[in-house]
């Protein structure tokens, strides 16, 4: 196993999207059926903050100012401002009427131009349900699905370029992750590809991270791993993380060398049989990330 630091315990039930904030040298993470936000400065005094959500939040983002972040939750994409003592105010920016009941907001991500990509599914992942699709929020509002048939997207992440935006399903049925060539100037997206089979490799590809020399990090779930892929695909590395339903990872830290993990207690675990499960721990894989893009084309306010 990998050498670990303990981040936060707090525990999450489904812990997913951390973001690392590099101007308030802080990350932030979602639990997505506590439907919280968290927000800790790793190593720093100030003690970890919660924010409870009107709805389970999905994914969020960072945005250009301060304290405020967009989140992806059940039926739309709202800005948030997070306030000390818990308090927030919210505001919609797009809603979205899903094609089936019982829908949310999955995994999601900013481009290098300021576009947020998300992705839906149906909750009960036993329907084995492709309803899903993939969305993109911009000063238009949201448009799409510019991907149909997904179960479970997930793995959302942007070549250091921009011009490569990767994408996975990571229920039982798919387990693929796909590379789409992504013109920046347009949003437009094309030349979709398998570009890794992850039935050849242990878990299921859940929540990803790019690292500044392209290389593509996705998390094993079911596995306890982490594995790390380059630019064409090809396996580099694999990491062993001290729970078995690794969820999501980001990189953060003073010099972005750290990798954040998220992670998902299993149904049926008791408090005796937890352990990290539920946690965020912090990695040291040896490379750097980039700083996350920011979401910058707001439109208006639905």
């Amino acid at each position: 196993m990998n050498p670990y630091q303990t981040i936060a315990d707090v525990p999450d039930l489904v812990g997913e999207s951390p973001v690392w904030d590099v101007r308030a040298k802080c990350l932030w993470w979602g639990d997505i059926e506590g439907a919280f936000i968290h927000r800790c400065q790793p190593g720093g005094a100030a003690p970890l903050e919660s924010w409870h959500m009107p709805e389970r939040v999905g994914c969020i983002a960072l945005t250009e100012k301060s304290g405020q972040l967009i989140a992806a939750m059940e039926t739309g994409i709202a800005s948030v401002t997070l306030r000390d003592g818990g308090q927030l105010d919210w505001q919609w920016l797009a809603r979205i009427t899903h094609p089936a009941p019982g829908m949310r907001f999955n995994d999601g991500r900013c481009d290098a131009s300021g576009r947020f990509w998300v992705g839906t599914m149906v909750m009960d992942m036993s329907l084995a349900s492709a309803q899903g699709g993939l969305y993109c929020l911009d000063e238009r509002g949201l448009t799409g699905p510019h991907v149909t048939g997904l179960l479970t997207p997930n793995g959302l992440g942007l070549s250091p370029d921009g011009r490569t935006l990767y994408l996975s399903d990571s229920h039982p049925q798919v387990q693929k992750i796909w590379a789409f060539d992504l013109d920046l100037p347009t949003g437009a997206l094309s030349h979709q590809r398998v570009f890794v089979d992850m039935n050849e490799w242990p878990g299921r590809p859940d929540g990803a991270a790019v690292d500044a020399d392209g290389r593509y990090w996705i998390c094993g779930n079911d596995a306890g791993q982490i594995h790390a892929f380059d630019a064409q695909g090809q396996w580099t590395q694999s990491l062993t993380v001290p729970m078995p339903k690794p969820s999501m990872c980001a990189f953060g830290g003073a010099d972005l060398d750290q990798l954040f993990v998220t992670s998902i207690i299993p149904a049926q675990t008791t408090d005796a049989m937890r352990g990290s499960s539920g946690a965020v721990i912090a990695l040291q894989p040896g490379v750097r990330g980039l700083p996350e893009p920011v979401f910058s084309r707001f439109p208006a306010p639905a």
